[in-house]
């Protein structure tokens, strides 16, 4: 009766060793960490350079492109043993709909996530630094709010505004139910002419970033990690002890 209890144990090892390298092929592949020896097992996930979508960009530009992080954030959402997500911003900005779509996959995560931005989240890195559950921004970062731009071929007809309008709502509609900035705010700022010599909009320091409500708080990388471990403890539905004690008290 011990033999196939051992092959049974053979089995679970095999496929548990199986799990921990398809996990460790993925870091690899995404050049992403998770922190294990730690209060408790985070994933970090850097959004950096240019968020690159359907079109590929020179190999000299640094670049996050979005099939790759696509899968890790499924990897990590249904990974039981990930209990947080970092995310670490230093973006120029990028195609609109894959920074849109990775935006939105975070905003729909259960994990519990944090973001926070050092250097610059600019043009579609602001709807991604506002997709975590909190945002975090440092002193020196600046963040860059400006309308939709599009390159290449443009027809001069009533259509092509009416769409770039409706890609500038799906924006706006995102990061101000995301952040604390009104949609009459966001717009104000990103149509501002008296900011930029070349161009329209806003570029906020990290101070003016929260004040406006986008960002939710200033602080550097404990600070967030303190805050992701608060929500791990106290709003995670994976731990339901915590909201069966937070009820008795």
């Amino acid at each position: 009766m011990s033999e196939p209890n051992e092959n049974n144990d053979n089995q679970s090892q095999g496929s548990e060793d199986k799990d921990r390298l398809d996990r460790e092929e993925l870091i690899e592949r995404t050049g992403e960490i998770i922190s294990r020896n730690s209060k408790h097992l985070i994933h970090c996930l850097t959004i950096i350079g240019q968020v690159e979508g359907h079109y590929l960009l020179p190999p000299q530009n640094k670049t996050t492109k979005y099939e790759h992080i696509m899968p890790a954030l499924v990897a990590v959402e249904q990974d039981r043993s990930v209990e947080g997500l970092v995310i670490i911003l230093n973006t120029v900005g990028g195609d609109v709909e894959a920074g849109l779509a990775i935006a939105e996959l975070i905003a729909g995560m259960k994990t519990p996530t944090v973001s926070i931005v050092v250097g610059g989240g600019h043009s579609i890195g602001v709807p991604l630094a506002v997709s975590a559950k909190r945002s975090f921004i440092v002193p020196s970062a600046t963040m860059t709010i400006h309308p939709v731009r599009m390159s290449g071929t443009v027809l001069g007809v009533p259509q092509t505004l009416s769409y770039f309008d409706k890609m500038q709502d799906r924006i706006t509609r995102f990061v101000c139910g995301n952040s604390g900035i009104s949609p009459e705010r966001f717009k104000q700022l990103m149509m501002n002419t008296g900011e930029l010599t070349m161009d329209i909009g806003s570029v906020l320091d990290g101070e003016a970033a929260v004040k406006e409500g986008l960002i939710d708080n200033l602080g550097g990388l404990s600070d967030a990690i303190e805050a992701l471990y608060e929500i791990i403890e106290n709003t995670d539905p994976r731990y339901p002890d915590n909201n069966d004690d937070k009820e008795e008290a």
